[in-house]
């Protein structure tokens, strides 16, 4: 009887009304939920069917049904927070997470960039699962391959200095001088120092003396106090380098040559060679420009660099757009330490939840394609921030009230059925 379809009819649009309803209040739930992405409910008609009756096809319906509830992964608004693990993603992408989910292990996909650093140095979540990214080698270098992202909790150790890398300046109106070590400063034109490292990264200073022996040519020497090298005499100077510097009549560096000598600093440190570079002279094909000059101006250290240092702990750390992880160093030095990896889709909507603001592949969502922020249309990486959730409060009260509405309107449809039902009922007595 097409009345009591009629009431089955009804019924259908109270189910559909009320799982809209529970779509809608779950994306009001999450409303402050980092990272998360609000649901759409799909409607669709039941299949019809056919009565007789009139010129051509007569189709009754049967209802409405959920066809699905659709993902919509649009931008959320980026909070800063001040703390630099916290990462949020603007533009398409997913951070890579792995561990163990409700007995399920594997990688795991997620926007909720709440990151901290644990007792073993690995980046995680909340949840504690580890962020996915690409390590570097002994040299720096990023390498292929994703795995755990770990930030060194051991110390940064010490490293000699090799080379030190000197800017001068050397006056041209100087006139010449003999070298004597142990008078260096009348001895010599001009002087500066710097600090270099042994091999268990003890600092020490090495004074560079510039002597004029020419026309155009200039030596140097590089000497230590003897207190400070094994075998040495404190006050009587030891000479670790030496060179000659031959410029050309427009001021520039035609040549250079370096002599270090093997030493052996106090204390325990092992032998090295420190060799002084003063940049690269005509004769070689460079600018002669980079390094040591010979001009009429006072003699001056433009720039002084040595590679270096002292052994020093992780202080903290920097994350570019790129994902990019420095560490900072008690000792100044800063090193890249790796780089997140991002995961994209063909089609993000195939996603499934897994709860905890995670999402795990599908055969519809296509297998993931990781990669660097910025590149192969992933979006980039923000620090200290985070993404809020996409859900529009007026857009979830409007469509409440719609399904509130639908759902009075069904039930209505339903009581009346069941009136007319009672009227014929009422045609027997």
């Amino acid at each position: 009887m097409s009345l009591i379809r009629s009431m089955y009819s009804g019924t259908t649009g109270l189910q559909t009304s009320g799982e809209g309803l529970s779509v809608v209040g779950d994306n009001i739930s999450n409303v402050n939920t980092v990272g998360f992405k609000r649901a759409r409910a799909n409607f669709q008609d039941m299949l019809a069917e056919t009565v007789a009756g009139g010129a051509g096809l007569s189709q009754i319906g049967r209802g409405s049904m959920l066809a699905n509830v659709e993902q919509i992964f649009t931008q959320g608004a980026l909070i800063n927070t001040g703390a630099v693990t916290d990462l949020a993603i603007t533009g398409h992408g997913f951070f890579v997470v792995n561990g163990t989910v409700n007995g399920v292990n594997g990688n795991f996909y997620t926007r909720a960039g709440q990151f901290h650093i644990d007792s073993e140095g690995y980046l995680v979540n909340p949840n504690g699962l580890r962020l996915q990214g690409y390590p570097v080698d002994e040299s720096g270098q990023i390498q292929g391959g994703v795995t755990d992202l770990q930030v060194p909790t051991a110390p940064l150790p010490a490293q000699a200095t090799e080379t030190v890398t000197m800017s001068i300046n050397l006056d041209a109106r100087e006139g010449t001088n003999t070298w004597n070590i142990n008078d260096p400063q009348n001895t010599s034109n001009f002087s500066t120092s710097v600090v270099v490292y042994d091999t268990l990264g003890n600092s020490h200073r090495a004074d560079v003396y510039f002597v004029k022996t020419a026309n155009n040519q200039w030596e140097y020497h590089a000497v230590v106090d003897g207190g400070e090298v094994q075998g040495g005499v404190a006050g009587t100077l030891v000479e670790i380098d030496s060179g000659t510097l031959t410029f050309n009549t427009d001021g520039t560096l035609n040549t250079s040559t370096d002599n270090p000598v093997n030493v052996t600093f106090a204390g325990g440190a092992g032998s090295q060679q420190i060799a002084f570079d003063f940049g690269t002279g005509t004769a070689a094909g460079g600018t002669g420009l980079d390094g040591a000059t010979q001009f009429a101006d006072p003699s001056s250290l433009v720039t002084v660099e040595q590679d270096g240092y002292s052994t020093g702990m992780l202080t903290d750390i920097t994350i570019n757009s790129e994902g990019e992880i420095t560490g900072l160093f008690t000792n100044g030095e800063q090193r890249l330490l790796g780089q997140v990896a991002l995961a994209n889709f063909r089609n993000e909507r195939g996603l499934r939840r897994a709860g905890n603001s995670l999402w795990i592949e599908t055969d519809e969502s296509g297998m993931p394609a990781v990669g660097a922020a910025n590149t192969g249309g992933r979006g980039s990486i923000n620090a200290n921030s985070l993404e809020q959730s996409n859900v529009d409060l007026a857009n979830e009260f409007v469509k409440m009230i719609a399904y509130q509405r639908g759902y009075q309107a069904n039930s209505r449809t339903i009581t009346t059925a069941d009136q007319m039902l009672q009227e014929v009922v009422n045609l027997k007595r």
